[in-house]
């Protein structure tokens, strides 16, 4: 029986109209090929017969036992999810930038135009002189930054296996300067959670390919010796590498490249809005000073010579490609929509107002913040309480808990970034949460979430013995 699909009458005969995804069926001849096992065929089938009003409730039930961006703050701090404006979606979904990557250069200059401006957007704001859209995330950015940098050494016959990183910084800056083949070398933190210039002095030296920094740092603080870091690093000889995950921070107030940073990327989901990959497209364009332009990927984007439009271009020594053609391109286009919609004054009113509800935030909730002032992002303690549980237990109370555990710099630390799209309800919702959680009792904590679709599991266990089937297995 066929249910909510429209019936007329041909013929005298009841015709049913194709469904949507019939519409496009081609009937065809298949060869005669032997049949299946017994074991994998069956005589009958018994399927569900579900309304559409069903099947639409069903599906978002579903969802909603999820928690997402469109459903309250995600503010997991460092690696945030911030909403995205739907705009940018229908900007994304315009038909005009559905082109084959392939055609010639003289049948999309708009496209090759929009990418030259958004390339010359993120050259602005970060104070770089050039820009590669190639990246297709993150941290896919961030090795191409680190290659670029070794590429350049490598060039000039600079002999450098070493990369320095603070223990502050990201696990993908550790990873990524040991999978482009470098030695790491762990800089200690000074009591105030800033890097301890006297410690980076005894580290660098004549092995010293760059330095990995993030400003501000993992905990919201802003590195007030940077001209100075920046001196330290280029006197031995190295290239300072700036992590674009707390740019967000700095929009139309400050720039890595006035800092003395040299090669950069940037995370576009974080700082402008664009979805975050989540193993799906994303986005991590690179900036460099003048120096580090001949390195970057290939193909790159100018403006043809005697006003010919826009070209795409092989820089001198690149590196070669890490992605396909110039990158995810509907990504770019949201990034692109989101800075031109926002402009100067809006980008940094966005990096007000992210400092702003960092601030808030942490003096609405109980919990103690070990360092300070800070900007975005901060790192609270939940002193002798277990961060983990106290951020299962925040769940039971209707809102997403922060990072956890990191950095190891603040004990039981939770790592809180609310960006610049919470309003001040929803700021005092999540503080709320923090506090009713830090205060609950011992066995509250160690039974908690129970009011979410999943109960808590046993982590180590999970981990350690993966469970992969949708189906009831048989204890052995």
């Amino acid at each position: 029986m066929i249910h909510d699909q429209a019936k007329y009458t041909r013929d005298g005969e009841d015709v049913h109209e194709p469904l949507l995804a019939e519409k496009g069926e081609t009937t065809v001849d298949v060869t005669e090929s032997s049949p299946l096992p017994d074991d994998l065929t069956r005589d009958e089938l018994t399927l569900p017969e579900p309304s559409e009003p069903e099947i639409a409730r069903h599906y978002t039930r579903l969802s909603q036992m999820n928690w997402a961006i469109d459903s309250g703050p995600y503010p997991l701090g460092s690696c945030t999810m911030k909403y995205n404006p739907k705009f940018t979606e229908d900007v994304a979904a315009d038909p005009n930038a559905a082109v084959h990557p392939d055609r010639s250069e003289r049948s999309v200059q708009g496209t090759l135009e929009l990418q030259y401006r958004l390339q010359e957007f993120l050259a602005s704001i970060g104070g770089m002189d050039a820009v590669t859209l190639q990246p297709p995330a993150g941290a896919a950015g961030e090795f191409t930054g680190i290659l670029v940098a070794k590429a350049y050494h490598e060039h000039h016959g600079n002999d450098r296996s070493e990369v320095v990183i603070p223990a502050s910084a990201h696990g993908t800056n550790f990873a990524t300067a040991a999978t482009a083949g470098y030695d790491v070398v762990e800089l200690p933190s000074g009591e105030d959670g800033r890097v301890d210039v006297e410690a980076l002095e005894a580290a660098v030296g004549d092995d010293t390919a760059a330095l990995m920094l993030t400003n501000p740092n993992t905990v919201g603080l802003f590195e007030r010796d940077i001209a100075e870091i920046a001196d330290i690093v280029h006197d031995a000889g190295g290239l300072l590498y700036y992590d674009g995950a707390n740019l967000n921070a700095l929009l139309g107030r400050g720039r890595p490249g006035d800092m003395g940073f040299d090669v950069m990327h940037y995370n576009v989901h974080k700082t402008f809005a664009t979805p975050h990959g989540g193993g799906g497209p994303g986005a991590g364009p690179v900036g460099v000073v003048d120096e580090l332009a001949e390195f970057l990927p290939s193909p790159q984007v100018r403006e043809g010579s005697g006003g010919s439009g826009y070209e795409r271009f092989e820089p001198d020594h690149t590196i070669g490609k890490v992605h396909g053609f110039t990158g995810n391109w509907l990504v770019l286009i949201k990034t692109y929509a989101y800075i031109a919609r926002l402009g100067d004054e809006g980008l940094a009113d966005a990096a007000a107002k992210a400092v702003l509800n960092a601030n808030y935030l942490a003096e609405r909730i109980d919990l103690d913040v070990p360092h300070g002032p800070f900007h975005h992002e901060f790192a609270a303690t939940a002193g002798d309480r277990d961060a983990a549980d106290v951020a299962k237990r925040m769940l039971d109370f209707g809102v997403h808990p922060p990072t956890t555990k990191w950095p190891e710099m603040v004990p039981e630390a939770m790592l809180t970034e609310p960006t610049e799209i919470e309003n001040k309800s929803s700021l005092d919702d999540l503080a709320a949460a923090f506090n009713l959680a830090y205060a609950d009792t011992d066995e509250a904590l160690d039974t908690a979430p129970n009011r979410t679709a999943a109960g808590r599991i046993d982590q180590v266990g999970a981990a350690r013995n993966p469970r992969l089937s949708w189906q009831a297995l048989d204890e052995e």
